[in-house]
């Protein structure tokens, strides 16, 4: 099991808003968490990845208990992790985005990136970052250009880039299709399924387009004012009476 999170409980002052949230994930496998606006799954990511510290409960990674270590910590021992609103640096051009991860990620481990103050990547981390780019379809000719001049799908790919750079063993991802518009989705459920099968790269997920989650994950998982009410096989939850009442039944909001 590479995540193990029990018990997870989180207030913001006298507000619970999780209420002893259970879930595991299995090596290889993807996990999407699902429920409608104010269910806690933001919450819960910022927990899982160290951004919020539990009110009560213990987080797991690999058998180690990294329950109280920050995001930087965990990032190191191969978390990834994209966002809602894409985290990149916009003042850079993409080359720079990608190379910065890697270098961090070289000598976090120990080995040589280069000196701080070098104008140029060296040979083999450029390498690397132009393999990342090509990969999530940024053609050569856009690699100088700075991210502020990205459209919003670009600038999500992007993100992707830059978690993919660190060599995540897990990919942490928080609606990664908002805002996008449907042939981003398409094209970014498509990267999602081959970025599976070539790496075997666990994944847990929040995600409003179910498509794309009943394309994508092997478990379901809903949430629903803080409390699991479901977990299984999607087929399984899909058909689940409570489900369907508080998230899948007509009128409900997905978010």
């Amino acid at each position: 099991m590479i995540l193990d999170a029990q018990g997870i409980e989180m207030s913001y002052g006298a507000l619970k808003v999780l209420h002893g949230v259970s879930l595991q994930a299995e090596e290889g496998r993807t996990l999407a968490i699902i429920g409608p606006n104010g269910a806690g799954k933001t919450t819960l990511f910022k927990v899982l990845t160290g951004e919020r510290l539990p009110s009560a409960g213990t987080v797991r990674f690999r058998g180690e208990d990294v329950t109280t270590l920050p995001a930087f910590r965990r990032a190191r021992l191969g978390f990834g992790r994209t966002f809602q609103v894409a985290r990149i640096f916009s003042e850079l051009d993409l080359m720079a985005n990608v190379v910065i991860p890697i270098e961090a990620r070289i000598r976090a481990g120990g080995g040589s990136a280069g000196p701080r103050w070098r104008w140029t990547p060296m040979p083999e981390v450029r390498a690397e970052a132009e393999g990342i780019l090509e990969r999530l379809g940024f053609a050569r000719s856009r690699w100088e250009d700075e991210a502020q001049f990205l459209s919003h799908g670009d600038r999500k790919r992007l993100e992707f880039c830059v978690a993919l750079a660190t060599r995540p063993g897990i990919l942490m991802l928080d609606e990664p299709t908002a805002g996008m518009s449907p042939s981003d989705r398409r094209e970014m459920t498509r990267f999602l399924a081959r970025l599976k099968t070539e790496t075997g790269i666990t994944i847990v997920m929040t995600e409003h387009d179910m498509d794309l989650i009943f394309e994508l994950a092997d478990t379901l998982m809903v949430l629903n004012y803080g409390e699991v009410i479901a977990a299984g096989e999607p087929s399984q939850v899909r058909d689940d009476p409570l489900v369907k009442k508080v998230y899948l039944g007509h009128g409900a909001q997905h978010a």
